[in-house]
């Protein structure tokens, strides 16, 4: 290219180096920099949707921790030797009705076809970096039946059973906010592997700008530079012209 049409080129694509025949080292340099770009990037995708799925099961958790401190309340208020049995059966269907929540809430908790806490569960393996490393996220299932309600007499019909349903959601408690604690775990290590990846994909992209991207304000200078300088040598190939024209006019007179 000349110099006008290669900085007129540069402004259009907005690149410097633009093929091979611009600059070929730099050209080959940028190209690797841009596949170490496309791998970080394919990376950060997979560490996205394992945040989003572990973040699904940990708001399902969360619902269900909630549940537990309200099937708690059941068997503390079930846990009463003069109760009538109306009351207790009203009791244990309100009982019943939350654990059921709580199973629909686990088979409600799946995001890009996995389901951390429903049971059988298996972990998950998340890539999390270019070479191939990944991140296990473990299943903690959720479950009534996870939970441990699936004992006998675990319910609220006796006051004899609600000690039993008692001790129970005591445990499911404690196990719950453990299982949650592992998946909040989980969900920092790959918060902060994205967080990484994501810096490094920066780093590529400013660095491949620097070696492949036209700076404008110079070439658009270089580019008015050439226009004035064209102007002028047409101007003075003008006066250039009429002087003759000027002498033939004193001398024709």
């Amino acid at each position: 290219h000349t110099l006008p049409d290669q900085s007129q080129q540069r402004v259009n694509t907005g690149l410097r180096v633009s093929t091979a025949a611009d600059d070929p080292s730099s050209y080959a340099i940028a190209n690797r920099m841009k596949g170490d770009r496309a791998g970080y990037e394919s990376v950060q995708i997979a560490l996205g949707l394992g945040d989003a799925t572990v973040n699904t099961a940990i708001k399902a958790g969360e619902a269900i921790s909630d549940l537990l401190i309200e099937v708690k309340a059941k068997c503390v208020q079930a846990n009463q030797a003069g109760l009538d049995q109306d009351s207790r059966v009203a009791l244990n269907n309100d009982f019943t009705s939350l654990l059921v929540q709580i199973d629909r809430i686990v088979a409600s908790a799946s995001f890009n076809g996995k389901n951390l806490i429903d049971a059988p569960s298996t972990s998950m393996t998340v890539l999390s970096t270019v070479e191939g490393s990944s991140i296990t996220v473990s299943a903690v299932p959720l479950s009534a039946a996870a939970l441990q309600y699936g004992v006998p007499n675990c319910d609220l019909l006796s006051s004899a059973n609600a000690v039993i349903a008692l001790s129970v959601t005591n445990s499911a408690i404690v196990l719950a906010s453990s299982r949650l604690a592992a998946l909040g775990s989980a969900a920092k290590s790959l918060r902060l592997q994205n967080e990484f990846v994501s810096k490094n994909i920066d780093i590529l992209r400013e660095g491949i700008g620097n070696i492949v991207d036209a700076d404008l304000p110079k070439e658009s200078a270089t580019i008015q530079s050439l226009q004035i300088k064209q102007q002028l040598g047409t101007q003075a190939l003008a006066i250039a012209n009429s002087r003759p024209q000027s002498l033939l006019g004193l001398f024709g007179g």
